[in-house]
């Protein structure tokens, strides 16, 4: 029979005033420790303060990436009443550059899409598995989907969802994968670096005031076994006083993808 609440805390009591009571007993075995020096905090340092903060940036990226796909109906605003391969067939359609004509870039995975009378994951379809989530937080399922770019080792990633009745493309990706996951409302893709040993690792999350998908985090991490040098390092380049020393040497970090 489980103990009430009144019961649970007596026994805690109880137990509480055992351990007092050992603890007495062992004289100083139970005595704080020093834990040895603590390392300095130190804050972020700003560098070159007299630079003039821009306005605007250098370079499009495409960072907001949504398109309303035309000619694709959602039965009762439900996507997953959407035909998956309907989808990629619509891309297709729109870039005729990319997918028709022996030059064609992508010319393979249209002649594949022959192979989708089925649907998904039958014979040569390129069209993979469609995963279904809540990304947008509007309690109803988005739709992820992905493609292979072929003839490459390129697919392609994209992310789905309803509006107005309407079906919106909210994000776009095209990389050499190695893993993509969603977690919670968000959409993670691994993809392998130059560097060995290391993987970039980038993360779309649900904006709402931009109703898109944004690349919200950008790495590359480690996933190999850690290598030791057997030389120091060189020594570091003089700064101003007070400021960080930049290294002479180069060692992979967060990196743009």
């Amino acid at each position: 029979m489980p103990l009430s609440r009144p019961g649970q805390a007596a026994r805690r009591l109880a137990a509480v005033a055992l351990l007092l009571a050992a603890a007495v007993g062992c004289g100083d075995a139970g005595g704080l420790e020093g834990a040895g020096s603590t390392p300095t905090a130190e804050g972020p340092a700003r560098l070159w303060p007299e630079l003039t903060p821009a306005s605007s940036p250098a370079f499009e990226i495409g960072e907001v990436n949504t398109e309303v796909i035309k000619g694709v109906k959602v039965p009762g605003d439900d996507i997953r009443r959407v035909n998956p391969v309907s989808i990629v067939r619509a891309e297709i359609d729109r870039n005729p550059g990319d997918y028709d004509g022996p030059k064609a870039p992508y010319r393979d995975t249209k002649r594949e899409m022959a192979d989708c009378a089925k649907g998904p994951g039958h014979g040569k379809c390129p069209v993979l598995t469609p995963y279904y989530r809540d990304l947008t937080g509007d309690g109803r399922d988005d739709l992820t989907l992905g493609f292979p770019l072929l003839p490459g080792r390129t697919t392609a990633v994209r992310v789905y969802t309803v509006d107005k009745h309407r079906l919106v493309q909210v994000m776009g990706w095209e990389d050499a994968l190695s893993g993509v996951e969603l977690a919670g409302r968000s959409l993670v893709i691994r993809s392998p670096s130059e560097v060995a040993g290391y993987e970039y690792r980038l993360q779309w999350t649900w904006d709402r005031d931009q109703r898109a998908m944004l690349l919200t985090h950008d790495e590359m991490l480690r996933t190999g076994p850690r290598r030791h040098s057997r030389h120091p390092s060189a020594p570091a380049l003089t700064g101003a006083p007070g400021s960080p020393t930049p290294s002479s040497s180069v060692s992979p970090s967060a990196s743009g993808g």
